[in-house]
């Protein structure tokens, strides 16, 4: 697999710079080469948490490939004198991952969430890609003591793409953790991706998101959000600003 995107490092974390375009092409060869690989779709907060959390720092780092899910890392990018193209929103790419594996014949495995809700999210997914092979769907949980049972049962399906929607840390850990046991060519968490898709959460307005205010909508509509949204939109900022690139 050759396929190598340039990256930037915001607060010592490598972001890559690519689109949304790119990074479906990345996946594709990825299931090609059939090696078990990492996606990490980081925002502000993942960096924020990743200061603290040295074992996140480090999953970060070491993932094959860090999409930018968050305008606030695009405007971190350009207060750096870097560039990053365009978000990739985990919750947009889940829906151009269906549709291409459709495309492609790939089964998906989706893990994570609350009880019913990856079997929901398969089943939203399908009706708009009747094609789309569900390879299984497991609530699961991020728990180590759980793990053996859990990798048995993902080995077991053979699926192209793993997507874990246990919420960041745990969900990139838990790949991190077991990737090379599980076999799978793609392993991505998609945090409350799930939810969108399930319609247990409702994301923000298309016109909302393309001003960059999906954080605000969030606020409004989950106030305990509150405390994670202040470490994204104030905190972030602040530290970019006095550390610049390094950590």
């Amino acid at each position: 697999m050759n396929v190598s995107p340039k990256n930037i490092h915001i607060l010592g974390v490598r972001i890559h710079a690519i689109t949304v375009a790119e990074t479906l092409a990345w996946i594709e060869a990825a299931v090609a080469a059939r090696a078990p690989r990492q996606i990490c779709t980081s925002n502000p907060e993942f960096l924020m948490t990743a200061r603290r959390d040295r074992e996140f720092f480090e999953v970060l780092n070491r993932a094959d490939l860090v999409v930018p899910d968050g305008v606030g890392l695009l405007m971190a990018a350009r207060w750096l004198g870097a560039r990053l193209p365009e978000r990739v929103a985990g919750s947009d790419l889940i829906y151009r991952i269906g549709e291409r594996a459709a495309q492609r014949g790939w089964g998906i495995y989706f893990l994570g969430a609350g009880e019913g809700v990856a079997a929901r999210t398969a089943a939203k997914l399908r009706a708009i890609y009747p094609e789309l092979r569900v390879a299984g769907t497991f609530a699961g949980s991020p728990k180590i003591e759980d793990e053996d049972a859990i990798v048995a049962r993902v080995r077991a399906a053979r699926p192209d793409i793993l997507l874990v929607a246990y919420g960041a840390p745990q969900q990139d850990k838990w790949i991190a953790r077991n990737r090379e046991r599980l076999g799978v060519p793609v392993g991505i968490g998609v945090g409350g991706s799930f939810d969108f898709v399930a319609e247990e959460a409702r994301r923000a307005p298309v016109w909302i998101r393309r001003l960059g205010l999906e954080w605000l909508h969030r606020v409004g509509r989950q106030p305990w959000r509150a405390r994670r949204i202040l470490t994204a939109v104030v905190l972030f900022p602040l530290a970019v600003l006095r550390h610049g690139r390094g950590d």
